[in-house]
């Protein structure tokens, strides 16, 4: 059966915003965010400067743009690791190691562009959306006694959260799986 117009048109914006905002994520990443232009981006995705305006009023809004996708996507990676099978423990220690990974790879985003990134409600939103996640997953390890009872899971998850934000200055997988390591030592019911 063929494509309905609207399904084909929205596909077809679907893949300029995608192409458009991974386009701009190289060229800051390559030469940071002052060092691109709307017509460079345009140029590179292979669209017109008209077009691009459409979709998006300037840089700063098309990186907002991606990076709350990139968030979108690092959560619902979590939640994949949350809801998979098996002990509280287990999938406790498999999300806060991918977060201590992803706070290693967003090391990467500092000064201005971090400025830029991490102003939205999005982020607001993010964080409290993580928190939510892995307070849960403490609660259901304190009832399986796979993580201590002697202390109030929001306390413990603003410890697991800070303690893990520490990954983002570590070079080495070695180093993330050694503070996951810590870090998971710190959650265990005493004695």
């Amino acid at each position: 059966m063929p494509k309905l117009w609207n399904e084909t048109i929205e596909e077809h914006r679907r893949a300029v915003r995608d192409a458009v905002l991974e386009t701009t994520a190289a060229l800051v990443a390559e030469h940071g965010l002052r060092g691109v232009t709307m017509s460079r981006i345009a140029e590179k995705s292979g669209i017109g400067r008209a077009t691009l305006y459409k979709y998006f009023p300037d840089i700063e809004s098309i990186m907002m743009a991606w990076h709350e996708r990139r968030i979108a996507a690092h959560l619902d990676e979590l939640a994949e690791l949350r809801d998979r099978p098996g002990a509280p423990g287990e999938r406790l220690e498999a999300v806060l190691e991918r977060y201590a990974f992803i706070q290693q790879q967003r090391g990467g985003h500092g000064g201005e562009l971090s400025a830029v990134l991490h102003r939205g409600d999005h982020v607001v939103h993010a964080e409290q959306h993580l928190r939510h996640f892995v307070r849960g997953l403490l609660e259901e390890g304190v009832r399986a006694g796979e993580v201590r009872s002697d202390v109030a899971p929001d306390e413990l998850t603003g410890y697991c959260l800070h303690a893990l934000a520490g990954a983002g200055g570590l070079t080495s997988k070695a180093a993330v799986r050694r503070l996951v390591t810590v870090t998971l030592a710190g959650l265990r019911p005493p004695g």
